[in-house]
């Protein structure tokens, strides 16, 4: 059961910021330097980084 748990408290923060990385890519509204920033960001702190992109960074273009 730890396992589980372990695994899930370490998968889930990669997910996101897997998934946070990809958003950024995809970002069009972004330029390079900007991209780079938001990427190492969320590399450096994988889970607050991912919330603090998809808050702050993501644009709220509907």
């Amino acid at each position: 059961m730890e396992k589980i748990v372990l695994v899930g408290l370490f998968l889930f923060p990669l997910l996101v910021s897997l998934f946070a990385i990809k958003d950024i890519f995809n970002n069009k509204l972004l330029n390079n330097n900007q991209k780079l920033l938001w990427i190492i960001v969320v590399i450096l702190i994988p889970l607050v980084g991912a919330i603090i992109y998809f808050f702050f960074g993501k644009s709220k273009v509907l």
